[in-house]
């Protein structure tokens, strides 16, 4: 089994496993979520990466403006070939969407084609679902072990003979949980075998955990959707894909008007860059592994309760806290999140760059 680190290793990055690397000289801005960036905040809200988009990723993006008045119908072919080399499948396997968003909401069409009913996790990444009743889909929602786990059992048991979709995130959002893949695969095929499955891999990259694109080649029932904006830093540039067996793959393109082109030129050039861009993947994985471990050991001296994180956030409870969390927050310019569950006052945060996260620290203790 071949894990992203051993990819990297191979291209020559095996030093920089073993060592974190200083903290990018060139990566003094935190992106914030949805409106412009206040060099006075420090934005830990998105789950984005403080970090990117890599340097190769900025120039390509920076000349491929004077492209723009072309469209990129050229550029399409070549992106969905790396992204394919990049999950070890094949062209046939790959269909962009603007963000992995556009790739769930057509997953949810699709499935949405015979009434019924979508069986989730709760608490998991959910807001997508919006459209789901007015698509004439049901959910049943199954809650999460007592440590914030997907309960693979439970949510195999929750399926009826009504069930559409099945909704699977893993490493789980907002929790940060990571699936056991022996477990998962287990499920995944027995599932599959009469009923879609959607596989949300957004935040696998930030694991040592495979991807489990090797099945689709053999699975028509399977759909997993990934990102750039995680890992690759390319949040605002909206760059997402399917990776799904063939048949299947022409079936959710039919549900776009264009298919494959909801993707501009810049952010098309952005994300081949990044896929090149080894070096920078591999340290921002690092950093992000330092700035986690950090936070989580200071949030614990705190009397913060941390579900061990496989991600770039990390899912706390605040029982315990004796201060005002939010109100610190809002004080020192920190921009964070909400309560998830009100049982326990679990949030979450998002692990920006090492010192941010001494800020945070600082304005909470």
């Amino acid at each position: 089994m071949e894990t992203r680190r051993d990819y990297l290793k191979k291209m020559g990055l095996g030093a920089l496993a073993l060592n974190i690397a200083p903290v990018y000289s060139y990566a003094n801005e935190s992106i914030a979520c949805l409106k412009p960036a206040d060099a006075r905040k420090i934005y830990l809200n998105a789950n984005e990466n403080p970090y990117g988009p890599s340097p190769l990723a900025r120039k390509a993006m920076v000349e491929s403006v004077t492209k723009s008045n072309r469209y990129g119908w050229s550029q399409k072919p070549e992106l969905i070939a790396a992204v394919a080399a990049y999950n070890k499948v094949s062209a046939e396997n790959i269909m962009l969407g603007s963000g992995s968003t556009e790739i769930l909401n057509l997953v949810l069409q699709y499935a949405a084609q015979q009434k019924g009913n979508i069986v989730t996790a709760d608490n998991t990444f959910n807001f997508w679902m919006s459209p789901a009743k007015t698509l004439g889909l049901e959910k049943i929602n199954v809650p999460l072990t007592a440590n914030k786990e997907n309960d693979l059992t439970a949510l195999k048991s929750a399926i009826t003979a009504e069930t559409k979709l099945v909704y699977l995130c893993n490493p789980n959002n907002p929790t940060g949980t990571l699936c056991k893949r022996e477990e998962l695969i287990a499920l995944v095929q027995e599932v599959s075998k009469n009923t879609l499955v959607l596989l949300d891999e957004a935040y696998i990259d930030l694991t040592d955990q495979e991807s489990l694109s090797s099945l689709v080649s053999k699975n028509q029932n399977l759909i997993i959707a990934k990102t750039f904006s995680k890992l690759f830093g390319l949040a605002g540039a909206r760059i997402g894909y399917a990776v799904a067996h063939g048949n299947t793959i022409k079936k959710l393109s039919s549900l776009q008007s264009w298919t494959n082109g909801a993707i501009s030129v810049v952010s098309t050039a952005g994300a081949l860059a990044s896929l090149k861009d080894v070096n920078f993947i591999e340290k921002t994985f690092l950093l992000n592994v330092e700035a986690r471990a950090y936070t989580i050991k200071e949030f614990e001296k705190l009397n913060i309760r941390c579900i061990p994180s496989n991600t770039n956030f990390i899912y706390f409870s605040l029982a315990n806290y004796t201060g005002q969390f939010f109100e610190q927050l809002k004080k020192h310019n920190i921009v964070g999140t909400r309560i998830y569950e009100k049982e326990g006052k679990w949030s979450r945060i998002t692990v920006g760059k090492l010192e941010d996260m001494k800020v945070l620290i600082n304005a909470l203790s």
